[in-house]
């Protein structure tokens, strides 16, 4: 076995050799599947040796592919999750049962493939993805939800033929990578979609049905429109839960759910996740509706989920989301709104590819902002974000560092006082890891 103390070491190496994405952008991706499938090959495709469901869509897909995973652990199936980018260790990327994998699982793997990685030059992504294969296949798990990186047509994970695909939604995200339309870019995500395989798609547009639909003529998928299928009605929340009843449009059945994923946009995720579920039953999975709404009442203690509407503390609150992109800024900028308190604190910062100008329209006027950017080439100086933040008339101070910005937030902060804490996972991880490191 591999020592732990060799771990941090081994990362290292993955992280300076290997080009990763959320570190330097675009130039660390590879334009197609090429590496992927060699990597496969040579170790025996185990992508081939368990069942999964395959996940695309621009926002959503962490949440719904932890909530899904919760559902498949809480039946009883042993269940993999492949997700990314992760926030604070690189093992929150693949989990068995909620469980990351080891520290020396990661060390042997690497060790024993060191050669071939030389070899094929792979991105991080890329190893990642079969690393996550490698790890299922080994564990023999029942069934393995996989969620996409960037894109999907494209995508690392799409090596895979799943008995399930699930597209979130379409919204502007990376549109220099995936298209400047969203007809273009969910074209991309309908790459996911295989022949024969049914596709759940959670949210509808009138501008995307059609890619869609053509898609799954041409792939003969059978297409379930999750918010035809299931409505939703929020009818309370604390910081723990919150509550909805859950209406089976079809059977005309409600049911009451209440659930830890707190986000008000979380209801389009669980119309989806019901929908999957009864989907999976069909496919042979002990699966019922009761079941499934009481899994949803505790995903993150199952799957070790963070960074969505992330309730961190009370009494000052404190609340975390990886939200990065307008569609997803939006939906977290009108539930702080409803956040109660006596003065709001924001620390932001964000990635140089964005459109930063966009996303800071969205933000009120009436918060303390404390700008800082993660450290990492890719981030945007928190300098020139407080610049571009000034045009909107947003106040506040530049943080060279995570660290500094959530500190000084903290210090200025009283009880009844309320911080957000948003803008990439990058950000989120960094003032993660400091807040568990001082609670």
């Amino acid at each position: 076995m591999g020592n732990p103390a060799d771990y941090q070491q081994t990362l290292d190496y993955l992280y300076e050799r290997l080009p990763m994405f959320s570190r330097i952008g675009k130039a660390a991706l590879k334009p197609d599947l090429t590496n992927t499938i060699k990597l496969c090959a040579a170790l025996g495709n185990p992508q081939e040796q368990f069942k999964s469901v395959h996940i695309a869509g621009t926002n959503g897909k962490g949440s719904t592919s932890h909530a899904l995973a919760a559902i498949m652990q809480d039946a009883g199936y042993k269940t993999g999750l492949l997700t990314s980018p992760h926030l604070i260790d690189f093992r929150e990327r693949i989990r068995i049962d909620g469980v990351p994998v080891s520290k020396e699982w990661v060390v042997d793997f690497v060790t024993a493939h060191k050669a071939l990685i030389e070899d094929v030059r792979p991105s991080f992504f890329e190893i990642n993805v079969v690393m996550a294969f490698a790890a299922f296949a080994e564990a023999k798990a029942d069934i393995a939800i996989i969620e996409t990186g960037l894109g999907g047509r494209l995508d690392s994970t799409n090596v895979i033929t799943p008995i399930l695909s699930i597209i979130t939604n379409i919204s502007y995200d990376h549109n220099d990578l995936l298209g400047n339309t969203l007809p273009e870019i969910a074209a991309e995500k309908a790459g996911i979609i295989k022949p024969n395989v049914p596709t759940i798609i959670g949210e509808q547009h009138d501008e995307t049905e059609r890619v869609f639909f053509e898609h799954s003529i041409h792939k003969q998928s059978t297409l379930y429109y999750a918010e035809s299928l299931w409505g939703m009605v929020h009818v309370s929340q604390d910081a723990k839960l919150q509550y909805f009843k859950a209406i089976n449009n079809a059977r005309r059945e409600m049911y009451d759910l209440h659930t830890d994923l707190l986000g008000n946009y979380q209801q389009h995720n669980l119309k989806t996740v019901l929908t999957a579920s009864e989907v999976l039953s069909h496919k042979g999975f002990n699966l019922t509706i009761p079941a499934t709404i009481a899994a949803l009442s505790n995903v993150k203690e199952t799957t070790g989920l963070r960074g969505r509407w992330d309730w961190v503390q009370q009494h000052p609150t404190i609340i975390c989301d990886v939200a990065h992109n307008p569609a997803g800024l939006n939906e977290i900028l009108r539930q702080w709104q409803e956040v109660k308190a006596d003065h709001k604190h924001i620390v932001i910062g964000f990635v140089k590819d964005k459109d930063v100008a966009e996303a800071l329209a969205l933000f009120p006027e009436d918060s303390v902002y404390y700008f800082c950017n993660a450290n990492l080439p890719r981030a945007l100086p928190a300098a020139d974000l407080k610049a571009i933040a000034e045009h909107y008339e947003l106040a506040g101070k530049a943080y060279s560092s995570v660290s500094e910005a959530v500190t000084a937030a903290k210090k200025a902060m009283s009880d009844d006082d309320a911080l957000l804490i948003t803008g990439s996972f990058l950000i989120v991880g960094e003032a993660l890891e400091l807040l568990n490191r001082v609670s």
